[in-house]
């Protein structure tokens, strides 16, 4: 029995992250004083500060850690691969690179994790339009957080925050000559958005389109092996 109450538990609990507290809080004043107004608002706006709490959530991941695993920043799913240029303001060149896009919804986990080990170079804020960010043009045209990271080796690979049709705000707490690991939390975007990837030269996605992500734990590439990209098919 003491078994079955901690794995209700676990399904049932989940942290909120800092940032979604002040949310939760004005939610739920907004729920006691429509619940003043009329009862059935009052339990609408208590369905809505569970909602808001449900969006912050900030579970814990278990980080592949095996060293050029290239993880995924973001919970979602993979809406475009293909190649594309880095953000001019990051100083990576215009040549093309492999670009994982990672689309995250209302309802997915939106805090976002460092790709992979090594030092962020440059961080640059551009702002920008909300367009839709399943939208291709998005990469250019909506605001967005760019981020370029040296690994210890030397390669170079850029992550970028992209805002969304309702997304408001971009968090990111990187600094410049910061050290970082695979999987560490840092920062997230409201309200729905996408995060984008850019590989070195040479190295292929082993993710498919279509395909649902977990950030800090799917292996979006890897840096030092030899597998050819994955491509995969809806069964």
């Amino acid at each position: 029995m003491q078994a079955h109450n901690i794995s209700l538990t676990k399904y049932l609990w989940f942290p909120v992250n800092r940032e979604g507290w002040p949310f939760v809080a004005l939610f739920a004043v907004a729920a006691l004083l429509l619940g003043q107004v009329w009862a059935p608002l009052g339990w609408l706006g208590g369905l809505l500060t569970c909602w808001c709490a449900w969006f912050f959530r900030d579970p814990d991941r278990v980080t592949p850690i095996r060293d050029g695993l290239v993880i995924s920043p973001a919970d979602g799913v993979v809406q475009m691969i293909g190649m594309a240029a880095p953000p001019p303001e990051l100083g990576m060149g215009d040549e093309p690179r492999m670009r994982i896009s990672v689309f995250m919804s209302v309802f997915s986990v939106h805090i976002n994790r460092v790709p992979v080990d090594g030092t962020v170079s440059a961080t640059s804020y551009r702002p920008g339009k909300f367009l839709d960010a399943s939208l291709d043009k998005a990469s250019a045209d909506n605001e967005r957080m760019s981020v370029r990271l040296t690994r210890p080796d030397g390669r170079e690979l850029a992550f970028v925050q992209i805002a969304g049709l309702v997304a408001r705000r971009i968090k990111c707490d990187l600094k410049d000559g910061q050290q970082v690991r695979a999987g560490e939390r840092f920062g997230l975007i409201r309200f729905g958005s996408r995060v984008d990837v850019y590989l070195p030269e040479g190295v292929e996605p082993l993710v498919a389109l279509g395909q649902t992500t977990l950030a800090a734990e799917t292996v979006l590439a890897d840096l030092d092996g030899p597998q050819a990209a994955r491509p995969g098919e809806v069964r």
